[in-house]
């Protein structure tokens, strides 16, 4: 099976689906450090990038008429700054909206399936009339827009298609969740909706898979077991912390899932790139960032919790997000490769760029676990069809 990957950033999503078993007939992405560093990591002979057909370029000028017939899967993350809670809000107003794009790829190429990721912001109420619009795009993506036909008229055209039954050549069935990342053994609290649609030909049953870990199971291990502590070789911290007490006291038997994953699960192994630079220098992008300062509603994750989302910024990289908040209250900089381990990336994958630049592309980046998680569920029932 083959997928074409459309803004690729760094490759989180695509590195997923190809983990997953799909062949990759080609990665489309603008931003020239994302490129640089899925480049870069070909020459390193990483896998699964070093045979991606990477394509630098504009995803408006691209033909994907080429690729008809030829494609199982359409992946991507179309940029989501004008839907983010942290962006300027202008949704549809907004030239960086790449949604129509996507749209497109999946008119032209009629893929058996497509998996999009975009930001939680995109299903608030706010934006509910475009998401609408935006899932009826995907469900009948035949039905273009004419050049001077206005959004909210498209959307009433393809309202009165969806409603009158009759389906055009080229429908899909399509599935929408917001997901949080920390369900699914990611160690960041990383909520995002994704978009899974099927051709409505294959006749194909699908559902998100269920989580896999769970944050009552990390409180057991924390404040009923000890098993968190006696891991990572620290006393117990039997008193759970006043705002969690009445949840723990909840907990009477040891759930069945897996325990939420935390920060320290993550960058333990990891020398401390401020007190030992020297140990740390041997991991590829681990270096000390100063100027960290901790204020209102930016203060760090915690270490025994998920990470907090790591943000790209609108302006360079926020502070609180891509922070790291110690036990003694004392805050710095996650380094770029702590904040990889936070999304999944091997320690061997390299990123190319200033530190800002680098953090940007981390946090747009999909976690590289749960993108394969989606995309195997998804082969699976595209063999099984």
């Amino acid at each position: 099976m083959r997928a074409i990957e459309l803004f690729a950033g760094a490759g989180g999503l695509g590195m997923g689906v190809s983990r997953a078993g799909f062949g990759t007939a080609a990665v489309i992405e603008r931003d020239r450090y994302c490129c640089d560093t899925i480049r870069e990591n070909q020459l390193r002979g990483m896998e699964p990038l070093r045979a991606w057909p990477l394509i630098e370029g504009d995803v408006r000028a691209f033909d994907f008429r080429p690729f008809e017939g030829r494609v199982d899967l359409v992946s991507g993350g179309p940029p989501c700054q004008p839907f983010s809670l942290g962006g300027k809000h202008r949704g549809h107003q907004d030239n960086r909206d790449m949604f129509p794009q996507a749209v497109r790829a999946v008119r032209e190429i009629r893929p058996r399936a497509f998996l999009f990721e975009n930001v939680k912001g995109l299903t608030r109420a706010g934006f509910a009339s475009y998401f609408e619009y935006i899932r009826l795009q995907l469900s009948y993506p035949e039905m273009d827009r004419h050049p001077s036909e206005q959004w909210p008229d498209h959307l009433a055209r393809l309202e009165r298609r969806h409603t009158h039954g009759g389906f055009l050549d080229l429908h899909y069935r399509l599935v929408t969740r917001v997901l949080n990342a920390a369900d699914y053994g990611v160690p960041q609290r990383r909520e995002r909706v994704f978009l899974v649609g099927f051709r409505s030909d294959l006749d194909v049953e699908w559902a998100f898979p269920e989580p896999t870990h769970c944050r009552a199971a990390l409180l057991w291990d924390q404040f009923r077991s000890g098993e968190y502590w006696v891991r990572h070789g620290l006393p117990r911290h039997d008193q759970p912390p006043e705002f969690m007490e009445s949840r723990v006291g909840k907990l009477t038997e040891k759930p069945a899932l897996p325990a939420w994953r935390t920060v320290r699960d993550a960058i333990a192994d990891l020398p401390d790139p401020q007190t030992n630079p020297l140990a740390a220098a041997k991991y590829p992008n681990h270096r000390f960032q100063g100027g960290a300062r901790s204020y209102p509603g930016h203060t760090g994750s915690p270490l025994d919790e998920p990470a907090k989302t790591l943000k790209a910024g609108d302006h360079g990289v926020p502070g609180g997000e891509n922070m790291l908040l110690g036990l003694d209250g004392s805050v710095r900089y996650l380094t770029v490769r702590e904040s990889a381990r936070l999304q999944l990336f091997p320690d061997e994958f390299v990123f190319h760029g200033s530190w800002t630049e680098t953090m940007r592309q981390l946090g747009n980046a999909v976690p590289v676990g749960l993108a394969e998680l989606l995309a195997r569920h998804i082969r699976e029932h595209l063999i099984r069809s």
